[in-house]
């Protein structure tokens, strides 16, 4: 049994139609925005965006060896070698023997570099903080659930690009 919002060409169908279409237009403005505060994030650092994403990634799930970081970033091991090395020179990772391994190496953020990174993100932090000051907790639940499938479907969609 359909609804009225499953008919295609009811007006509900059609809201709804034009509201996902806003969404999906939305998101395409947050990524464009970000995507400049990050480049003058990485400008003001002595970084690339790529430097940044996989700075990003060891904070959030290292220490990782520079294989596993190659796959999360989906950058060719050659490319993370010198995007690694960069890092390295910049003071912002330390390539160590991996623990379980001594012939592997992990990566691992030096967490004194932080504060770097999170004084140039502090206005943009404090917008989200008085934003999501505005919504309820039931309203934030739904939005953080939105926000994590969507990342995951653009997880997905890489992956496939990157398997073609």
């Amino acid at each position: 049994m359909s609804s009225i919002i499953d008919r295609p060409g009811s007006e509900a169908w059609r809201r709804r139609r034009r509201l996902t279409a806003a969404i999906k237009q939305s998101l395409r403005e947050v990524a464009i925005q970000l995507s400049m505060l990050n480049h003058q994030v990485v400008a003001r650092l002595g970084l690339n965006d790529v430097d940044l994403n996989c700075l990003d990634l060891i904070a959030r799930y290292g220490p990782l060896s520079p294989s596993a970081l190659a796959r999360r970033a989906g950058l060719h091991p050659a490319t993370l070698t010198g995007v690694l090395d960069r890092l390295e020179r910049g003071g912002w990772v330390v390539r160590d023997r991996d623990p379980a391994d001594r012939r592997a190496v992990v990566v691992s953020a030096r967490r004194e570099r932080n504060a770097e990174i999170t004084r140039l993100y502090a206005g943009m932090n404090s917008s989200m903080d008085e934003i999501c000051s505005a919504y309820a907790e039931a309203e934030l639940t739904i939005v953080a659930d939105f926000l994590r499938r969507t990342a995951s479907a653009g997880q997905s969609a890489t992956d496939e690009l990157a398997d073609t």
